[in-house]
């Protein structure tokens, strides 16, 4: 399977969800009217991409039918779908590796696929032939440090490791005397699944990024946030926590294939200006792609 079928699987239940809902309402509406646009944006808030850019969307694509002067089904779909791709489009989804060293912190609560992504994501990048030292800093979780050499593995990434309940922001700066060392090119750190109502883990997160700061100041940094697609809802709370602890760059989006709830990221692009860099679309190793909007908004409309 190709990346766009692959997606297109993963967000069956969305399109379900989403797209069904809409053509059910189209054939019900015989022009296109306010009537419709109020039943519309009902379904895009039921989708969870939120009240506010539900609203904002409609009041797009209102103004687009009164200006282009549509009135079909076909032309009201178009419409949608490229304000719904602009979304997407406002914000800069390329992973910065142009300067060397570059430093990635990945972030994000247990269960949201953080480890693996590190994996598939380090894996990426050592086929553009750079250099990938990965960073085992969540040493709060029981086997997460067995669970990402697995991954650092697989990838062909150097791993620096310490024992369990170690200081999170010892093990990278480990890591980052290695980098320098070996003159690498990208250095990845895991974190902690830092539920947002533990403060300390939250404190942990600001050490560990002190120390990137202070050892590295030259570097570039990316922050990915990996966000689960199935939590929905649970989602934003997520995004809002962390944006208050660190400078997010950027989204990792996983497990699509579960959910009916992949329309919370346009919710979550819209209102926080924070790209979607990869997303996740199967179990492998190479089953991490770079965000592509339109093949996004295809796939759930």
């Amino acid at each position: 399977m190709g990346f766009f079928d692959k997606l297109k699987n993963g967000l069956g239940k969305t399109r379900t969800s989403l797209g069904d809902k809409m053509n059910n309402v189209f054939s019900s509406f015989r022009k296109v009217d306010e009537e419709l646009l109020e039943e519309l944006e009902e379904i895009l808030i039921m989708s969870d991409i939120g009240v506010e850019t539900s609203v904002e969307l409609i009041s797009k694509l209102r103004n687009r039918i009164k200006k282009e002067k549509i009135q079909d089904e076909e032309g009201v779909k178009k419409a949608l779908k490229e304000e719904i791709q602009q979304i997407f489009d406002e914000v800069d989804n390329k992973l910065d590796l142009s300067k060397k060293p570059t430093v990635i912190l990945v972030v994000g609560v247990n269960g949201v696929g953080k480890t693996t992504s590190i994996g598939k994501i380090a894996n990426r990048i050592k086929q553009e032939g750079k250099e990938v030292i990965v960073a085992a800093a969540d040493t709060f979780r029981a086997a997460a440090v067995e669970q990402v050499e697995i991954w650092a593995k697989r990838s062909g990434s150097k791993l620096i490791k310490r024992e369990e309940n170690t200081d999170p922001a010892s093990v990278v700066f480990d890591a980052i005397q290695e980098l320098k060392k070996d003159n690498a090119d990208v250095l990845i750190c895991d974190t902690a699944g830092r539920l947002h109502n533990k403060k300390y883990l939250m404190d942990e997160l600001i050490k560990i990024k002190k120390v990137i700061d202070k050892e590295l100041p030259n570097a570039n940094k990316e922050i990915l946030l990996v966000l689960d697609a199935t939590t929905g809802q649970n989602a934003i709370s997520q995004v809002k926590a962390f944006k208050e602890t660190v400078d997010i760059t950027g989204l990792v989006l996983t497990k699509l294939d579960g959910t009916a709830k992949g329309g919370v990221v346009i919710g979550i692009v819209a209102e926080n200006k924070i790209p979607v860099k990869f997303i996740g679309v199967g179990e492998q190793i190479d089953d991490m792609e770079i965000f592509k909007s339109e093949d996004f908004v295809n796939a759930i409309l």
